[in-house]
C-alpha cells in the first residue's frame, strides 16, 4: 500500500522529480533503447533530458515486432545501458547477448513481467522495473465493463442490432445484475482493490477474495478472505486479477470451473494463460457457467476462427485494460523515471529486480 502511494505521488510530479535526480553531464552519453515507435511522448521527454535515446522505427507488436522490429533492435542494442521494453513479445537471450555488458536495466512498460526473461536478467545482474499501480484504475474500469457486458449479454444484443433482427418480447435475452451479487476477486492487489472500490455503488451483497494471505486493506473494503474453493462455489462473478506465475498458470481449468455456480460469470483481466481456454469453451458451450468476459487470451491476437468466438456467451476485448490516454502516458513516464533513477545509482521506484 505504501509503495503504491509513493508511486502515484511520484507520477503526479514526474517531470520535476526526474529533473532533480540525475546529473546530465555524466549521463548524457549513456544510450537507452526504446523498443517500439509508439512509446508515449511523456516518457521520451524524460529520457531525452538525460540520455542519448535510440528508438526503433517499427512497432514491437504482432508480426512486425517479431520480424522487422526485432532485427532493428538487434542492430541498435549493442552498447546500450538500458532497454525500455514496450511489447508483449519475450525478451530473448539473443537480444541480451547482443546488448553486451553495458546493459544494466530493463524497464518494461507493463505491470506484468512474465515476458521479460526474469531468470536470465537476474543471472546477468540486470535490474528490472515494471509499471504497476498507475494502471489499476483503468484496468478496474475495464473489468467492470466486462462484468456488465457479459452479464447483460452484450455480444448477443449487439448482434441483433447489427443484423437488424431484434428479438421482441418481455422475456427474451434477459441478463443478470451486479446488484445483490457475490463478487469474488482472485488477487486483491492494486487492481483487485480498485475493482472493489468502483463496485461500491453497485449494491454488491458480498465481496470475497483469496490469495496467499489476508490483506490489511480488505477490512476497509468490506472484503472477506476465503479459500479458493469457497470463493469459486459462492461467487456470482469470479474476477481474475493476478499475475501469471508458475503457480497461477492455468489455475482456472476443468476442475476449478466445475466448482463454480451455474449462473457464474468469469472475468479475466490478468493474463490469458491463467485460464485453460479449452475447458472454458466446454463449460460455456454446455452452459455449466453463465458467461465469461475476457480482456486477455492465449494467443493474442485470438484467431478470428477460434472456437471461443463462436459462442454467444463470451465477451472478448483485445487486451485494452490500460488503453487510455492518461494511463499509457503515466506508464511511459514511470518507466522513464525508473531508467533515470536506475542509471544514476538510485533505487528504482517500482523494482522487480532491484
Amino acid at each position: 500500500m505504501i509503495m503504491r502511494l509513493v508511486t502515484l505521488a511520484y507520477i503526479a510530479s514526474v517531470t520535476a522529480v526526474s529533473c532533480a535526480t540525475a546529473d546530465n553531464s555524466t549521463m548524457s552519453n549513456l544510450k537507452v533503447l526504446v523498443s517500439s515507435k509508439d512509446y508515449p511522448e511523456s516518457g521520451l521527454k524524460i529520457l531525452r533530458e538525460h540520455f542519448t535515446v535510440l528508438q526503433t522505427t517499427h512497432l514491437n507488436f504482432g508480426e512486425e515486432g517479431k520480424k522487422e522490429n526485432y532485427e532493428e533492435l538487434l542492430n541498435l542494442i549493442p552498447g546500450c545501458s538500458a532497454l525500455v521494453w514496450l511489447s508483449h513479445h519475450p525478451i530473448t537471450n539473443e537480444l541480451l547477448d547482443r546488448a553486451g555488458p553495458n546493459l544494466k536495466l530493463v524497464a518494461t512498460v507493463s505491470a506484468g513481467y512474465n515476458h521479460c526473461n526474469v531468470d536470465e536478467l537476474k543471472a546477468r545482474g540486470i535490474k528490472l522495473s515494471n509499471t504497476p499501480d498507475v494502471l489499476s484504475a483503468a484496468v478496474a474500469e475495464l473489468a467492470i465493463s466486462l462484468m456488465l457486458g457479459a452479464a447483460r449479454r452484450f455480444p448477443e444484443n449487439l448482434q441483433q442490432v447489427q443484423s437488424g433482427e431484434w428479438e421482441i418480447g418481455f422475456g427474451v435475452v434477459l441478463g443478470q445484475e451486479i446488484r445483490g451479487s457475490t463478487v469474488g476477486i482472485i488477487g486483491l492487489g492494486g487492481i483487485g482493490q480498485a475493482i472493489v472500490r468502483r463496485l461500491a455503488g453497485f449494491e454488491v451483497n458480498r465481496f470475497l477474495y483469496t490469495g496467499h494471505r489476508e490483506k490489511p486493506e480488505a477490512k476497509a473494503l468490506h472484503a472477506e478472505f476465503v479459500p479458493l474453493d469457497t470463493l469459486l462455489s459462492q461467487s456470482d462473478f469470479v474476477v481474475l486479477a493476478v499475475p501469471l506465475t508458475n503457480e497461477t498458470k492455468l489455475m482456472i481449468n476443468s476442475t476449478t470451473l466445475g466448482k463454480m455456480k451455474r449462473n457464474a460469470i468469469l472475468i479475466n483481466v490478468g493474463r490469458g494463460d491463467l485460464v485453460d481456454q479449452d475447458a472454458l469453451y466446454d463449460v460455456l458451450k454446455s452452459k455449466t457457467i453463465y458467461a465469461a468476459g475476457l480482456d486477455v487470451t492465449t494467443p493474442e491476437p485470438l484467431p478470428k476462427d477460434h472456437k471461443l468466438l463462436t459462442l454467444p456467451n463470451v465477451f472478448i476485448l483485445p487486451h485494452i485494460g490500460s488503453a487510455t490516454v492518461r494511463t499509457r502516458s503515466d506508464m511511459g513516464a514511470l518507466a522513464a523515471n525508473n531508467v533515470v533513477r536506475g542509471l544514476s545509482g538510485k533505487p528504482l521506484i517500482t523494482p522487480v529486480l532491484p
